[in-house]
């Protein structure tokens, strides 16, 4: 059973997808946080580098954002270099070899772009710590079935669609309807639809972006034009299908909003909406924040006794796939391979659900059966592509057991939404061993005492607990050496509320 659960409180709104009971998907939308991601906003272009071939644009944020040439709507680029006179001559040529076709790597950002003119941006990425936020002119509007690209011509379908002949059909559905000049991509959720329930999220993506059109002639610079709907309406919008038994939600608010909306896009779906009559804790009742802590570990315990252990640096996540304590019944190969599965089946689920994305590295453990290597790979794939709406490409085993793959990138992993670095350790998951931080403090405090004249002078020095019982039990003679050194004497004191790597050097 396959469930949307919705949190809401005045602060925060949480949205987990759960599936008999198994947390699946975490979704996180704060009131005092502003959603930037598919904004549509009026911008005001302050540089233009030709170097980089990047333009920063002020959308009215604490940073501007920045627009690489590769998310310049192509058409609108040869407009802005060739004069719209000359592009419409070439529009009229029938002879589709005879007009000439401009590789985006010898396009001018200059001569597309210029310091204090307008442009209609739309945010692709959130602003990331000190970066402003990515920007594109290839516009998407997601719907229900399709995502429209009203300035891009050109059908997409989803991959994940195999049929041709359905792959066809949605085509021509969209064809037919489609106005002049625009674009879309038909998402998995359109397979099986009839042409009346695409045609109706079709008609509403448009009418959104007419609506955009409109308020870009008349709102001022720096504004924003449109904003995505909240958190809760996105997931139902791009999850919700005829698998979701439920959408359980314990605010009345919540839940009238939900069934307003879904009477304009999906009045099928109406029934499903369900409000929590008590006041108990939604999350608390089917276990979830349990699973979210869970989710944070790197280590994950598989049912066979085996685990996995993900780790996420800058460049990439390793996930390391090891037996553990189980043992199988049969053969060593047989064993590694049915952990491999089960292990298999488990990183998709902790992909999705940490939200992982970019290049992964998986090593699973070694097969010497090349059959066995084979089957993994496909059981992976068909496990990606049953379980998970995100795009990815999977690498054969390599005869070291490595798996290589990518997952597109969508928002910030459940780790950054929910976690700091740690003060202390910087991110490293490690602490400096209690003799380094000792040694550390006896070589700053020596080098203090070097530009301090302290003859003669009686000093404290504040030390964390673990540091204290070290020094004066290991080191004290160097307490003793500093002594003479600087012709002064030097009492140790513990302090609990001091951090082992700081102290306290203080003179009577």
């Amino acid at each position: 059973m396959k469930k949307i659960l919705i949190n809401h409180n005045p602060w925060e709104t949480r949205v987990a997808i759960v599936r008999n009971n198994v947390l699946e998907n975490l979704f996180l939308g704060q009131a005092t946080d502003t959603e930037l991601e598919r904004a549509f906003f009026k911008g005001k272009v302050i540089k233009v580098l030709p170097g980089i071939q990047t333009a920063f644009v002020d959308i009215g944020q604490e940073r501007a954002g920045f627009l690489h040439i590769s998310e310049i709507d192509h058409d609108l680029a040869i407009n802005r270099i060739m004069g719209t006179d000359q592009v419409d001559e070439l529009k009229d040529l029938d002879d589709e070899s005879v007009k000439p076709r401009v590789s985006s790597e010898k396009l001018d950002i200059a001569k597309i772009l210029h310091e204090g003119e307008d442009l209609l941006v739309q945010v692709s990425k959130e602003p990331v710590d000190e970066k402003g936020a990515k920007l594109k002119t290839c516009f998407t509007l997601p719907g229900r079935f399709i995502v429209l690209t009203p300035n891009i011509a050109r059908i997409g379908v989803s991959k994940k669609i195999e049929d041709r002949n359905e792959r066809s059909r949605l085509k021509e559905i969209i064809v037919k309807h489609l106005p002049a000049g625009m674009g879309a991509v038909i998402r998995t959720s359109a397979e099986g639809k009839d042409a009346d329930e695409i045609q109706k999220d079709l008609n509403f993506l448009i009418s959104d972006w007419n609506n955009i059109v409109t308020s870009y002639a008349t709102i001022n610079a720096k504004s924003k034009i449109y904003e995505d709907v909240n958190i809760a309406l996105q997931v139902i919008r791009d999850h919700l299908d005829a698998d979701i038994d439920e959408i359980v939600t314990d605010s009345k608010q919540n839940h009238d909003e939900i069934y307003k909306y879904l009477s304009k896009v999906a009045p099928e779906f109406k029934y499903k909406v369900k409000l929590l009559s008590d006041n108990s804790d939604l999350f608390e009742q089917y276990n979830i924040d349990k699973q979210i802590k869970e989710a944070l570990e790197k280590k994950v315990t598989l049912k066979s006794g085996g685990s996995i252990i993900i780790e996420t640096t800058e460049a990439l996540t390793v996930i390391d796939v090891n037996t553990g304590k189980f043992t199988g019944k049969g053969n060593l190969e047989e064993t590694i391979l049915k952990t491999n599965l089960e292990a298999a089946k488990e990183i998709v689920l902790q992909l999705k659900l940490r939200n992982i994305g970019g290049l992964i590295v998986i090593d699973f453990i070694d097969m010497n059966n090349q059959r066995n290597r084979l089957k993994l790979v496909t059981f992976f794939e068909q496990t990606l592509k049953d379980l998970d709406k995100f795009q990815s490409v999977v690498l054969q085993v390599s005869e070291f057991g490595i798996v290589q793959m990518t997952r597109k990138r969508s928002g910030k992993t459940l780790m950054r939404l929910l976690t700091d670095l740690c003060s202390c350790c910087s991110g490293l998951g490690r602490l400096p061993s209690v003799r380094a931080e000792s040694y550390k403090t006896l070589r700053t405090v020596r080098y203090e005492l070097q530009h301090k004249k302290v003859a003669k002078k009686k000093l404290f020095l504040e030390v964390n607990k673990a540091v204290f019982e070290f020094i004066s039990s290991i080191e004290f003679n160097s307490v003793l050496e500093l002594e003479r050194e600087f012709n002064c004497t030097i009492t140790l004191i513990s302090n609990d509320q001091i951090d082992r790597h700081t102290f306290k050097l203080k003179e009577h």
